[in-house]
């Protein structure tokens, strides 16, 4: 089983993995599942339906999986499920799902959360995204694959945020933002493209291209109305896996709206 400090609380119908390190004070709750090798550093408290992925490292006065802040709660038996390899650092709070959300909250596998981050009910994170120091999701967010959340954002609940995409720190996200966006701002706007995480992850310049061409004909009023737009790039660019997957996000059913450039925003793009 591991290491297990005296001082921890663990309740024995917990499932816990091989070589795992639970520190002092920890509090384990009996639904929780523990993966191999996973580490809890002293104080830290798991409880309801919670599992923590293999190879997982939480830092002290981490919350996993208490009740939701949300007052539509019954405590039903709603599920909290966290992938490999995670990093989640001192006060972080994740809650399990609701009834209204589809009973599950999921985060991928190699996901960074700093200090204080926060990951609300019925939220589906995806593969190594990054939430910066006290970055907040509310309820029912998406957040795609290498998506960066910035310190002190926050990001209203059901929106998208798509993989590749960086928020800028401070910011409040109401609308969703695109695959391989940039958006920033007290209420945010997009503000380009991701060029530098595209190009950190291997995106080649035909792929780049191809993305900036489509954002120049989507987000260009000029060229008619905004479906006529995605019609126009989907017509002359959507053989381009990139640029399909930006054009599939824009297609998807969303119950918010899309976040746009400024016209200032746009004109630099298109002279970059």
């Amino acid at each position: 089983m591991g290491n297990i400090h005296a001082t921890a609380i663990v309740d024995p119908k917990a499932r816990i993995g091989k070589d795992v390190s639970i520190g002092a004070y920890c509090v384990i709750g009996p639904d929780v599942t523990l993966g191999d090798n996973v580490v809890l550093e002293s104080h830290v408290a798991v409880a309801g339906r919670t599992a923590i992925g293999a190879g997982s490292h939480v830092f002290p006065f981490a919350s996993l999986g208490h009740a939701p802040q949300d007052l539509k709660y019954k405590g039903e038996p709603s599920t909290l499920t966290i992938g490999t390899h995670a990093i989640i650092r001192e006060y972080v709070t994740m809650n399990p799902g609701t009834e209204g959300g589809g009973m599950h909250t999921t985060v991928g596998d190699h996901c960074l959360f700093m200090a204080g981050s926060h990951v609300a009910h019925d939220c589906k994170v995806g593969n190594y995204v990054i939430l910066a120091n006290n970055a907040t999701l509310a309820g029912h967010v998406t957040v795609g694959d290498h998506a960066i959340i910035g310190g002190l954002s926050a990001i209203h609940q059901f929106v998208r945020i798509g993989k590749h995409a960086i928020i800028g720190g401070m910011s409040g996200i109401e609308s969703d933002v695109i695959p391989f966006g940039s958006a920033m701002g007290e209420r945010a706007n997009l503000a380009g493209l991701n060029l530098v995480g595209l190009k950190r992850r291997g995106f080649v310049r035909e792929d780049i291209h191809g993305l900036r061409a489509a954002y120049r004909i989507i987000f260009d009023p000029s060229l008619g109305h905004f479906a006529d737009r995605l019609k126009q790039a989907e017509k002359q660019l959507a053989d381009r896996p990139a640029v399909r997957e930006l054009l599939d996000f824009l297609l998807a059913d969303s119950s918010r709206a899309i976040c746009k450039p400024l016209s200032a925003d746009l004109e630099d793009e298109q002279a970059a």
